[in-house]
């Protein structure tokens, strides 16, 4: 079990796909992007909208359309998207998911998991779009099983 949702999981699996190819000058295809990062298409379709929507992603339609990232795009921090599919809530939420739970009504895990939900944090704000492209070209890192 991932720490994101399964739609957040293969969002940013997508987005990381979409950069590399796009590093490498080219568009892609849904059918391409679900293949290789191991996701149902209509799931995938969905995810692409709400990506397009918060401009983490760009489309252009027709025999030379897909899915690209624009240049400016590529140094967008991974909390960009968590954010465009999930919402904030990994980056302030309470482990257990109490909505009274804070430094002044701390729930039982408050404390240790404030840790954790912190690193999290600056890892997704740290990490770039397009940081693993150059790995992700040469196959030395996998986005599906």
């Amino acid at each position: 079990m991932g720490v994101f949702s399964k739609t957040c999981e293969y969002a940013i699996r997508a987005v990381f796909y979409i950069s590399q190819r796009t590093h490498e000058g080219y568009k892609t295809g849904i059918k391409e992007i679900a293949s290789n990062i191991d996701s149902p298409e209509p799931f995938l379709a969905k995810i692409l909208q709400k990506l397009a929507k918060a401009g983490i992603v760009q489309s252009v339609k027709g025999p030379n359309g897909g899915f690209y990232i624009d240049i400016a795009s590529f140094d967008r921090p991974l909390s960009d998207i968590v954010e465009a599919i999930d919402g904030a809530e990994i980056f302030t939420g309470c482990a257990m998911g109490l909505s009274f739970c804070s430094e002044v009504n701390p729930c039982p895990l408050h404390n240790d998991f404030k840790e954790v939900r912190n690193r999290i944090t600056e890892m997704l704000h740290r990490t770039s779009i397009s940081q693993f492209d150059e790995e992700l070209i040469r196959g030395q890192l996998s986005l599906n099983k």
